[in-house]
């Protein structure tokens, strides 16, 4: 009944030819059954893809091939040659891991990987991997995020190709004394010439390349760089897919429309221990969700053997058969033989076994993958590179391990394969069929035909026509002026007013983006808070990124401030994700090397959903030598008023220190920050006259606050080098009176006190100053912009001294601005005391360290600071047990000073709370 009504409701132009059609149905379901009335709907759905007639597409279609036997293009590269080449490059990969191996046992490597995703590599880089060379994609190439496990098979390419040596190859994962050694996967940090992504800490290639392809559309958009003929493209493994950040970002691509953006999924249903989906079908759920998602999905599952199999599948049984058939059981049928596929696969159903009956059991153990058919693999690059509208992912089916013989291939164990048995070596070289003698076999030799070989002459010069070597990675960017002085200038005057460094970036931020030679070079990225941070002016005056422009009148069309989103805009408003946005990030951070075009990207986030919630990825910011500021706003334990637990921030410094080429600053005032964001622009950007220019591949971690007070001028004679250098005197020590007293009690002469801040605790650090001086206490009052870079002056000059026991010692910069000889130091922060004893080795034995350990609280500043014990009452009087430590007050008399200040000696400690 509902059916009958709803029909009627459908607008029909010919009901009479519907009906037709639907009666055709109803009588192949009735006469033939379930299985012929699918089979012909399938057909009919096909045939209207075919016709581009826009239906919605299947969220799932068949478990066969998307592209026919009949739509597949011509292959235009010479097959048994490439054939060939794959097979001198399988030889190699293994070898380099076993010789590696050999020498050093248990030094690890993989064998499966590669073997199962050889034909998929060598597809792209005989036919569509485009490199950087003269005649490339505009100089730019194409961006190819390799599946890190993959890693010696790309090795072993580059060595046939003359790029790396046998030396290189029996060096592979000995890196730190050799100088000619491998890493184990893409690591642009120790190979900066060869690999451009890292890719390895798997999940985070797929979301890095989805906004590289979105970075490449932005520049184009923005008229900063051609990048139509530059393709990206992401390897990645079915098991990998697990991870949340490969499927993060998958709307977004298609939201986006990145047809310059395609995946291979390397479905060879295995992960590390074990099936991917062993009770289910992983290409079928992958089709699901990428289709689901918006993009282009092509299958390559079975290889051309089975296209006559297929041909003759009228009926459509052969089909179902693979529909109903679970990955555990395909993966039995790899390793169990022809003899056991014809009794399971195809002979339960007698017509199933007919259809098989031309085969033998070689003929059925042979039947190949998808995956490993230059042809299939060929067809299915070409479809996705055409596409356009959304990206597309290719889903090929292969076998982990394939050749590397029956004790390897497809096994649980395939993964962890390091090694193969004499017998098994000499099984694998019978089967790629090189020339290489019994008796070399035990040395596991590298092999190479040679330069003027058939093979490497082919190799070559499909690389020339592709416009160079891949992977390759090149920086030939020129180096950008430094701000002009109009840029920062105001921050040196203060203010009266009261501000947040927060709001002092934004401003200084706009300052950049308004400098004629910086201005289009500046990428703001945000993950949906611009307006916590301030930066929604930004909105109206560069407009916010949007690849298909406003097509809509804002809500608030009629303020000043709208919310403006333009084709070319310029700030990157990545919604809610943190991972989205560091993802950007990395993309932008790179352009000086991927476009040769250097952006200075600002990433600008709530700073406790940085470095906790997105490490990984930071660690990888570092691995790609990636440049850029990123700035943790609402930073600190206590700054951040009312949002408690889970947002207030006291241990990011702590996190971020752990990445060696990090630079992580905790300016309290607005002419640190300016300074320090000069000094890093130069740094990273500003050519060999730059300080550190050796270095120049560091990024940038800064933290904000969100705490207005008035902000200093900056000090006659403070130095840019003093500010980021990590320490330097703000204030100097007051002239105390005759007769310095604490409630009564003289305190003898000796050093002032030297109280030690940063962030937006400096400003209580100063406030226990005048607490101080009001008992006649002198005390120094010291910024720390950075304890972190503090920390590596000193390792560095301990190496120093160690290595050169014959030369004067060096000293330390903190040791230097806080000597032994002196009063006592109290160093006072809104994070974790780790932080402050990141520099502890150097610091005076008389010394106290307050800070926030424990975890946050929702409350108002004040009491959050009492808490903590990081108020100026708590500082003071952690000053005055300094002094009673050097003798310089009884015991007595910094008790009763501690009463005085309201500091509770029995409150509980913040830690247990």
């Amino acid at each position: 009944m509902y059916f009958d009504e709803f029909k009627h409701q459908l607008p029909d132009t010919d009901p009479a030819e519907t009906q037709e059609w639907l009666d055709a149905l109803d009588q192949i379901h009735t006469q033939e059954g379930d299985e012929r009335a699918r089979f012909v709907m399938y057909k009919v759905l096909k045939r209207a893809r075919q016709l581009h007639l826009g239906l919605p597409p299947l969220t799932q279609t068949r478990y066969i091939n998307t592209i026919s036997t009949e739509q597949e293009p011509f292959f235009p590269g010479d097959e048994d040659i490439e054939r060939r080449i794959r097979r001198l490059i399988r030889w190699n990969a293994v070898a380099m891991v076993m010789r590696a191996n050999h020498k050093l046992p248990g030094l690890g490597g993989h064998l499966a990987t590669y073997a199962s995703a050889a034909s998929l590599y060598e597809v792209g880089f005989n036919h569509f991997f485009r490199g950087k060379d003269e005649g490339g994609a505009g100089g730019s190439g194409d961006q190819i995020f390799f599946q890190g496990h993959a890693a010696p098979g790309i090795y072993a390419r580059a060595f046939l190709e003359g790029r790396l040596t046998e030396e290189n190859l029996d060096h592979f994962r000995q890196e730190a004394l050799s100088g000619v050694g491998l890493p184990s996967y893409p690591h642009p940090r120790t190979m900066p010439d060869f690999w451009e992504f890292p890719t390895v800490s798997m999940g985070l290639g797929p979301i890095a390349a989805i906004y590289q392809a979105r970075l490449n559309r932005y520049l184009a958009n923005r008229g900063l760089a051609d990048t139509s003929k530059s393709r990206v493209w992401a390897f990645l493994g079915d098991g990998e897919t697990d991870e949340p950040e490969s499927i993060a970002a998958l709307s977004l691509a298609a939201r986006e429309g990145l047809d310059n953006l395609t995946f291979v999924i390397n479905c060879n249903l295995q992960r590390l221990d074990g099936p991917v989906r062993g009770n289910g079908k992983i290409i079928q759920e992958l089709e699901g969700l990428y289709r689901g998602a918006g993009w282009n999905v092509i299958k390559v599952i079975w290889g051309r053997d089975w296209d006559p199999l297929l041909a003759r599948d009228v009926d459509g049984l052969l089909v179902n058969k693979m529909n109903e058939t679970l990955d555990g059981e395909f993966q039995k049928y790899s390793v169990a033989g022809g003899a056991y596929i014809r009794e399971h696969f195809f002979g339960p159903d007698p017509r199933l076994r007919r259809l098989a009956e031309g085969l033998t059991d070689d003929g059925l153990a042979g039947l190949s993958r998808g995956g490993h058919d230059y042809r299939k693999v060929y067809a299915a690059y070409r479809a996705a590179t055409e596409y356009k509208g959304a990206p597309t992912v290719i889903l090929a089916k292969t076998i982990k391990g394939w050749t590397l013989g029956p004790g390897v291939e497809a096994r649980n164990i395939t993964h962890q394969a390091k090694k193969l048995t004499d017998a098994e070596l000499k099984l694998f070289r019978d089967r790629l069929e090189l020339p290489i003698p019994d008796s070399e076999l035990k040395d596991q030799p590298y092999y190479s035909p040679g330069p003027k070989s058939e093979e490497i002459q082919y190799m070559l010069a499909r690389r020339n026509a592709l416009g160079g070597f891949v992977p390759h990675r090149v920086v030939r960017s020129a180096p950008l002026p430094s701000p002009r002085p109009e840029v920062d200038a105001e921050f040196a005057a203060g203010s009266d007013m009261a501000v947040s460094t927060t709001m002092a970036f934004g401003r200084l931020l706009r300052n950049l983006i308004r400098d004629p030679n910086l201005g289009r070079r500046i990428v703001p990225i945000v993950p949906d808070e611009a307006r916590t941070f301030g930066l929604d002016p930004l909105f109206k005056e560069v407009g916010i990124y949007a690849s298909m422009g406003q097509r809509y009148e804002p809500v608030d069309s009629d303020l000043v401030l709208s919310y403006r989103e333009a084709k070319d805009g310029q700030v990157l408003e990545e919604g809610i994700t943190e991972a989205g946005a560091v993802a950007s990030l990395q993309a932008a951070s790179t352009a000086y090397a991927t476009h040769g075009l250097p952006l200075i990207p600002f990433y600008i986030f709530y700073s406790m959903f940085g470095f906790q919630r997105t490490g990984d990825q930071f660690w990888a910011l570092a691995d790609v030598r990636g440049r850029g500021f990123v700035m943790g706003a609402t930073a600190g334990r206590t700054t951040l008023m009312g949002e408690g637990l889970q947002h207030d921030d006291g241990h990011s410094h702590v996190l971020a220190s752990v990445i060696p080429n990090v630079r992580a600053y905790d300016p309290a005032f607005a002419f640190e920050l300016a300074a320090i964001v000069r000094e890093g622009i130069d740094r990273m950007y500003g050519g060999e006259k730059a300080p550190g220019a050796s270095s120049h591949d560091v990024f940038y971690y800064i933290t904000l606050y969100n705490e207005n007070y008035s902000m200093p001028k900056r000090p006659d004679g403070v130095t840019d080098e003093q500010i980021v250098r990590g320490i330097y005197r703000l204030q100097d020590a007051q002239k105390p009176g005759k007769e310095a007293k604490v409630k009564g009690a003289p305190v003898r002469t000796g050093w002032p006190v030297r109280l030690v801040g940063s962030g937006s605790i400096l400003v209580q650090v100063m406030a226990a100053r005048k607490l101080l001086e009001e008992r006649g206490i002198a005390a120094e009052v010291y910024s720390a912009t950075s304890f972190q870079q503090l920390r590596a002056d000193g390792l560095a000059v301990d190496r120093w001294n160690r290595l050169h026991p014959a030369s004067p010692a060096r000293v330390p910069l903190i040791a230097e601005a806080l000597p032994e000889e002196g009063g006592p130091v109290v160093i006072a922060t809104d994070w974790i005391r780790t932080y402050p004893d990141l520099v502890a080795p150097w610091l005076p034995k008389n010394r106290l360290i307050l800070g926030t350990d424990g975890f946050g609280r929702s409350d108002a500043r004040e009491p959050l600071r009492e808490l903590f014990e990081i108020d100026a009452p708590h500082i003071a009087a952690a000053a005055i047990v300094g002094l009673a430590r050097e003798g310089r007050l009884t015991a007595e008399e910094a008790t009763v000073a501690m009463a005085e200040l309201g500091v509770n000696p029995d409150a509980l400690d913040p830690r247990a709370l």
